[in-house]
């Protein structure tokens, strides 16, 4: 079926859904993935709905009803996915705030005024400049390097893992030239969703933390070999893997530390094997907690 031409004023007659343009050129929301922002929108929608439905708490305030299996529907997503883009939504943009309200109810979403916290172009300015301007220059963040220096967002390079650590390497050069630390951890605490694991492991951050220096450490190294489990891999073939990791292998060795019962003599060894083997058997984990739920020991 072919589409026809937009004629005159026909594109009026139709709904849509508004996705705010601030979004897409204030400095703010530089690292929320499209699919985020589309979401957003959205939920936007879902205010008006909501406001005539009278859904609006003790305090004045409107608030979404908007599951995981609406958010699949809306965007043809996966449930994974789903939960990504809220999580992206809430503790990467902060544009929304889920509450639960209990087992079985879903959460109420308020969805937050993303005028409110854009500053104006003057402050936005000063807080481009400010570590620059200030001398303290090894405090200047990763997102200001960019904007002045490098247009090439970290978390969105479509390359592979070989080119991405060069890329890496190259950027820790330049770090050091300017007495910056370098750019290993910021990317990892980007790339695996820091924050949001920083909330859900909120009494061990001590243990997340000291996770994410060994991984950055790991990748700075100029070792040819590392040692995983009490054998000598190939440095490459380690870095590698390390950069396959997502956010559900970080809950998954965050889990497999804080449930083992066993004396650990080298816990940084531990903790490196763990992150090693994560891509690997995380599905086996998971499979033999959901057996031993059904069935038991």
């Amino acid at each position: 079926m072919a589409f026809d031409y937009f004629y005159g004023q026909q594109a009026d007659q139709f709904a849509f859904y508004r996705v705010p343009k601030i979004l897409f050129i204030e400095d703010k929301f530089w690292n929320v993935s499209a699919e985020a922002k589309l979401l957003y929108g959205i939920l936007l929608d879902r205010m008006n709905l909501s406001a005539k439905n009278g859904w609006i708490d003790e305090k004045g305030r409107v608030f979404v009803i908007c599951t995981i299996e609406n958010i699949m529907e809306d965007l043809g997503c996966g449930n994974k996915k789903a939960g990504q883009l809220l999580s992206e939504l809430e503790n990467k943009a902060e544009l929304i705030e889920r509450v639960r309200q209990g087992l079985g109810k879903p959460n109420l979403i308020y969805v937050k005024n993303f005028i409110s916290g854009v500053p104006n172009s003057v402050e936005r300015h000063f807080l481009k400049c400010q570590n620059d301007t200030s001398g303290d220059v090894k405090n200047a963040s990763l997102e200001m390097l960019k904007r002045h220096g490098n247009n090439t967002e970290l978390n969105n390079i479509e390359i592979n893992n070989t080119d991405n650590l060069i890329y890496l390497e190259n950027l820790k050069k330049t770090f050091e030239e300017i007495g910056m630390d370098n750019p290993y951890e910021i990317y990892l605490k980007e790339k695996l969703e820091y924050d949001s694991l920083a909330i859900q492991y909120k009494h061990h951050v001590q243990m997340l933390d000291e996770i994410f220096e060994i991984m950055a450490d790991t990748l700075c190294s100029h070792r040819k070999t590392i040692r995983i489990g009490g054998d000598d891999k190939p440095a490459e073939i380690v870095k590698s893997r390390l950069m396959k990791l997502e956010h559900e292998h970080m809950q998954f060795v965050m889990d497999c530390i804080l449930e083992n019962t066993t004396k650990i003599k080298n816990i940084r060894q531990y903790i490196l094997t763990t992150i090693y083997n994560a891509t690997q058997t995380i599905d086996s984990y998971y499979t033999t907690l959901v057996n031993h739920d059904l069935y038991g020991d």
